[in-house]
């Protein structure tokens, strides 16, 4: 872009030239990310209520003419959808021979076990209980009491969003190795914005960061980050963004100000259980909603998959710094990729043979 043109491009524009720079050039931020503070604001979130709670899909997903199963914590479950719409969860096991729900059949709004046709609803049978569930117009939770130890609240701790009939949503779900901390210490950790994902942001700079000691886990707090998104061609949308946990496996950044004001991209971390490996397994469901106007939430269907495809590289990153935060503090060697191990195998019985 013309220097001619950069100095004639007006300032109130939400799309701005943006220096392209020499990612070693940056600013360095080691010294202010400092791993007492993570550390500390990381404890603080893991000790707010989640009321049991946990964000298992896209309300999206969970549909009126198939079930849909998940593992949360270990735990099989499912949830479809009645005729009213309503959002049922249970647990994944037929009470009566232990058959996959997930594989049952819906009819009239009830699940039907495809091994002996055993009907259940939202009713409460022998052997049979629904769970406490929440649709909250983007996202699907399940309340798991005996998971938690947790006192049990009514709905989950949810932030603002924009309204949700002047909002564009889109959801992204990858999993892990790890556990849900990871995936909030990594968030928590605002620093690492320009240097890990150059390709989405730049111009970082944290303004505020929370206390290193505070009295209680209640305390507000957040880290204030002024950052540019890159929007291709040279240009980039400088905002004014805050981080904040309301639970221990959520954490929100929500722009403040700026183009897109309102906007919120919230990052759950849901444990799966352990894999086969035994290894813990997480999920990551990440939402995010920004303000939109009567034409845009008419694109929806065509913006919605953009959206998520946009994100879903910054995420997938993100889930490798949380897996590797995972070996680091249990001390997991990383495994040996099995074309590797293969390849060892074929080199020893070639020297074997030639000897």
């Amino acid at each position: 872009m013309s220097n001619l043109l950069f100095r004639r491009w007006p300032d109130r524009w939400p799309l701005q030239p943006i220096d392209p720079g020499n990612w070693a050039d940056q600013e360095p931020t080691y010294h202010a990310a400092k791993p007492a503070l993570i550390a500390a604001t990381l404890q603080r979130a893991q000790e707010r209520p989640s009321g049991n709670w946990y964000v298992f899909a896209a309300g999206r997903d969970i549909r009126t003419d198939r079930p849909f199963g998940f593992t949360v914590a270990g735990v099989e479950l499912v949830a479809w959808r009645d005729r009213r719409q309503r959002l049922i969860v249970g647990p994944g096991a037929c009470p009566h021979l232990g058959a996959p729900l997930a594989q049952a059949r819906i009819d009239c709004g009830a699940l039907v076990c495809h091994w002996h046709g055993l009907r259940l609803d939202s009713s409460e049978m022998p052997g049979w209980r629904p769970l406490p569930c929440h649709d909250d117009g983007v996202l699907a939770w399940v309340r798991l009491d005996h998971i938690d130890d947790g006192s049990p609240l009514e709905t989950p701790v949810i932030g603002a969003r924009p309204p949700a009939h002047r909002a564009i949503a889109a959801v992204a779900t990858l999993s892990g190795v790890c556990e849900p901390a990871d995936i909030v210490a990594n968030r928590l950790d605002p620093w690492h914005g320009a240097w890990f994902h150059p390709y989405s942001f730049t111009h970082l700079e944290v303004l505020e960061t929370p206390p290193l000691q505070h009295d209680s886990a209640n305390s507000d707090d957040r880290f204030l980050v002024a950052v540019t998104f890159r929007a291709g061609g040279g240009l980039g949308v400088p905002v004014r963004a805050e981080f904040t946990s309301p639970e221990p496996r959520t954490v929100t950044m929500r722009i403040i100000d700026g183009e897109g004001s309102g906007s919120v991209v919230e990052t759950h971390a849901t444990p799966l259980g352990p894999g086969p490996d035994g290894e813990p397994r997480t999920a990551v469901i990440a939402n995010s909603a920004r303000p939109g106007f009567a034409r845009a939430r008419h694109a929806t269907r065509f913006l919605r998959p953009i959206m998520t495809r946009a994100a879903t590289r910054l995420w997938r990153d993100d889930l490798a710094y949380a897996e590797r935060r995972y070996r680091q503090r249990t001390q997991k060697p990383q495994t040996v990729p099995r074309m590797n191990q293969q390849s060892a195998m074929f080199r020893k019985r070639r020297s074997d043979a030639t000897e």
